[in-house]
């Protein structure tokens, strides 16, 4: 919802040798009410979207990225 992707990093050994890892983001499958629509929604959606969800409300934020509500 919020577009986020996973991060590249690098896992250091206690030797400083690095090799390569992808942190992943932190999803969440959450059935979140909408209220326009009368009903839940299952979502697999980040946790920072929650917050956006808590701060705006999932109708907002849900047309602020052109996400159609009544496909979930």
């Amino acid at each position: 919802m919020t577009g986020k992707k996973r991060n590249n990093g690098y896992k250091v050994s206690f030797s400083n040798h690095r090799t390569k890892k992808l942190q992943q983001v932190n999803l969440q499958h959450k059935r979140l009410w909408w209220e326009e629509g009368k009903r839940f929604v299952k979502m697999r959606i980040s946790a920072k979207a929650l917050k956006t969800i808590d701060r705006k409300g999932l109708q907002q934020v849900a047309k602020d990225n052109g996400i159609d509500l009544n496909k979930f």
